[in-house]
């Protein structure tokens, strides 16, 4: 268990109490207690970090797991994560360490600080380094001392989240943060209620907007599309549609098969057609790459380029070929940019 870190971002308020100004939840927590996310803690009037260097899980992945398929194509990518989020989703395939509230359970963990997870990635042969596996923002303290040393030794950097985080945390790690990649769950209040236990998800599309506009980080978004739920045209429209209003027509979306789990083990994975007919949906919306998950040897996998249709990379699973590329970003057989980052 790592040593209590006073957090970045809160205010004293009455009676003892801390305003935690981390994340849209705006927890008010009283002496002894933790936030929504079960990590940030009041003690003595001051919020403290209870998962400073606390590790759950690291691997060295393929960075089209996370995925990003415009981001340093091919590389590798030390993962980190810890416990707790600041969402419930019913389907969440790490829920293990994401809906753990490590302020009252005993969980095991690695503590792993910052300087020792830059000589890991250099070991490893490590790219870069991804917080991921579940909410990075509420790690925000030691991602943001472990991207600025990540940054210094010649290491990209990666948060893979849900986007329900404050401007301001952004502004924290946004100098040192290369991508985002951001889970657009759905496109209505009322399904952001049911399936994240959030209620509005308005701040999403603010917080992706702030990293792409304000921080020019390499944003690509992901929608798990669960059948009954988050799969009618409207939403699927809806998403497109202001992807490439707020973030431009380059920006891939990946639309990716749900697999029954936890609070839908009842309901079936999605059609393959399904996806097929996202996929359609975001290209007559504008959006020139869009991306099929979670159905190995797909087509859809694969960056094709969108003026003259060459194939670009090809992707089987997690390996990865670039077949069609000049000077990492340009169709080899037309010049078009395909604003791919590294």
């Amino acid at each position: 268990m790592s040593e209590l870190k006073e957090a970045l971002l809160y205010e004293k308020i009455d009676g003892g109490k801390v305003h935690c100004l981390l994340c849209p939840r705006d927890c008010r927590i009283a002496e002894g207690g933790a936030g929504y996310c079960g990590v940030r803690v009041n003690q003595g009037g001051k919020l403290f970090t209870l998962i400073y260097g606390v590790v759950s899980s690291i691997a060295n992945d393929p960075i089209e797991k996370k995925p990003l398929f415009h981001f340093y194509p091919g590389t590798k990518v030390l993962s980190v994560g810890t416990y707790g989020c600041n969402m419930r989703c019913g389907h969440c395939q790490n829920w293990q360490i994401a809906h753990a509230v490590y302020a009252k359970q005993n969980l095991p963990s690695e503590l792993i600080l910052p300087e020792q997870l830059i000589e890991i990635a250099k070991k490893e042969g490590s790219s870069g380094i991804a917080w991921t596996y579940n909410e990075p923002s509420i790690w925000l303290e030691y991602s943001l001392d472990g991207a600025k040393l990540a940054k210094a030794a010649g290491l990209y950097t990666v948060w893979v989240t849900n986007g329900y985080v404050n401007l301001p945390a952004l502004d924290e790690i946004g100098p040192y943060l290369d991508a985002f990649r951001v889970d657009i769950k759905g496109f209505t209040n009322e399904f952001y209620k049911k399936l994240a236990k959030v209620p509005d998800y308005d701040p999403v599309l603010k917080a992706t907007i702030h990293a792409k506009k304000r921080w020019n980080m390499h944003v690509e978004c992901i929608t798990n599309i669960i059948p009954t739920m988050n799969d009618d045209e409207a939403q699927l429209r809806g998403i497109a549609k202001w992807m490439v209003k707020e973030l431009g027509p380059g920006t891939p979306w990946h639309v990716t098969r749900f697999i029954p789990y936890l609070e839908y083990a009842d309901l079936y994975p999605t059609p393959v057609e399904t996806l097929e007919r996202a996929q359609m949906i975001g290209y007559e919306e504008g959006l020139r790459y869009v991306y099929i998950g979670n159905v190995p040897g797909h087509k859809g996998e694969n960056t094709y380029c969108h003026n003259c249709k060459k194939l670009l990379i090809e992707r089987i699973g997690f390996k990865t070929e670039v077949v069609g590329l000049r000077d990492r970003t340009f169709c080899s057989n037309c010049g078009e940019d395909i604003g791919i980052r590294g």
